[in-house]
């Protein structure tokens, strides 16, 4: 489990256009698609620098990469990590959007004050890859901070979402209540290293999810005391903790909505026929992407499958 010992973390997100990439690591393939391998804290920018992919191994030394083509997505190329399943895990390689230890992805949309979320303005879907071998969890990581922005480490809470997990580890913490969201049943954890850590596990875990709803999560934590309405979202990652093993494990595709609260003024702006207006009847509809986790240090932090829509759009609004 994710013990007292301080951890690093990231999360991450997803945009399913090719994209010419920037990276530190070391770029391998042919001309008709290239491979970038990351080891240690090495990161690259993926999709046009809308995502990140860290490779955040911040609590061990043994070999251990992924791989990116440049999407947002990544596979666990090698992992020789095992560090006990009582204490923190070795690493956490996670995509991401946002704002990471001040490292920051573009045009991401963040921050959004916990004040102007509502239902459906942040869903996510992510789809993964996993293998059962090893000891590993297969989570969110959702940082919030007491101010807009930070070069280190946030210090409002970190709310990790474990979609699904294999052995024996546990989130940081104890257990404190179990409740269901939007229909998904998850026990919650809870611990203070610093800052709070939350966590909720769904009690059946998953390959994927689609339109997880981001704000729904926050409004339950808020009214658990463990998240302030006046504190800011301001990174969103998608990962695998790694106690043990790993290799093979992958994001398939991680895509991120924001959708912002229009008014009665934003329509009535509009003639009827303009492009982007809202008809009575009619949600807003915006592209899709997506969304890992690290303290002082490099970095660190999380059956059945769909397949993204072929064509992702870039635009992100923000609530307001």
């Amino acid at each position: 489990m994710v013990s007292t010992i301080n951890r690093t973390l990231a999360l991450g997100l997803g945009l399913a256009v090719a994209a010419a990439v920037a990276v530190s690591g070391v770029v391998v393939g042919s001309a008709q698609a290239s491979t970038t391998q990351l080891c240690q804290s090495q990161t690259a920018k993926v999709a046009g620098g809308a995502y990140e992919v860290q490779n955040n191994e911040w609590g061990s030394s043994a070999p251990e990469c992924v791989t990116t083509d440049g999407n947002a997505d990544f596979t666990i190329a090698n992992s020789s990590i095992s560090t006990s399943t009582s204490g923190a895990p070795g690493g956490y390689p996670s995509i991401f959007k946002g704002c990471h230890w001040g490292d920051c992805t573009q045009n991401s949309g963040f921050p959004i004050q916990v004040s102007s979320m509502h239902p459906g303005a942040v869903t996510s879907s992510w789809d993964t890859t996993q293998n059962g071998n090893g000891a590993y969890d297969v989570a969110y990581d959702i940082w919030y901070n007491k101010s807009p922005s930070t070069s280190g480490q946030p210090d409002g809470t970190e709310m990790m979402v474990w979609i699904n997990h294999n052995g024996p580890p546990q989130p940081f913490g104890s257990k404190v209540a179990t409740t269901t969201v939007d229909g998904v049943s998850y026990d919650v954890w809870f611990g203070y290293q610093g800052w709070n850590t939350l966590s909720y596990v769904r009690t059946s875990g998953t390959n994927s999810v689609s339109n997880l709803d981001i704000d729904n999560l926050t409004a339950d934590a808020q009214n658990r005391g463990y998240i302030q309405a006046s504190w800011y979202l301001i990174d969103v990652e998608a990962g695998f903790e790694l106690w043990q093993g790993g290799a093979g494990l992958a994001t398939n595709f991680l895509g991120q909505h924001q959708r912002k609260r229009r008014t009665a003024t934003d329509d009535h702006d509009r003639p009827d026929d303009a492009p982007g207006r809202r008809h009575r009847g009619h949600g807003d509809v915006h592209g899709g992407q997506q969304l890992v986790r690290r303290f002082p240090g490099p970095g660190r932090g999380g059956g059945q499958r769909f397949r993204p829509h072929p064509r992702l759009d870039a635009e992100l609004d923000v609530p307001r």
